[in-house]
């Protein structure tokens, strides 16, 4: 149980130090936020727990393709908030094509041999 309250608070401070960096300068934060700190540290988690070199491998290889999906969000949202759009419905609406995207990538990597 100790174990599990270190993850979610070591977990937790990373997420409250890049919004406090990216209040101060958006461009930071992004940075911070860009690197891959919560894979590693789920990959971390996970040798610990297992042990199991092939299951850290299937869940990095797994991250790869399914962060794809996750990119044009970073471009949508951006758009739709310079258009005018209020922050709650851009929002809403970069998760839903997220969503779709995630959908539409979980249907056809199976058919392209990538097993996730």
């Amino acid at each position: 149980m100790l174990y599990l309250v270190a993850k979610a608070l070591l977990s937790g401070l990373i997420i409250a130090v890049v919004s406090e960096v990216a209040r101060r300068s958006p461009g930071l934060g992004a940075l911070i936020v860009s690197l891959p700190l919560v894979s590693i540290l789920a990959m971390v988690w996970l040798w610990r727990d297992t042990g199991d070199p092939e299951r850290v491998a299937g869940h990095a290889q797994a991250t790869f393709w399914l962060v794809l999906p996750t990119l044009p969000m970073f471009l949508a949202l951006p758009w739709m908030l310079r258009q005018g759009m209020g922050f709650w419905p851009a929002l809403g609406l970069a998760c839903l094509l997220t969503v779709a995207l995630y959908l539409l990538t979980l249907w056809l990597l199976p058919r392209l041999g990538i097993h996730v």
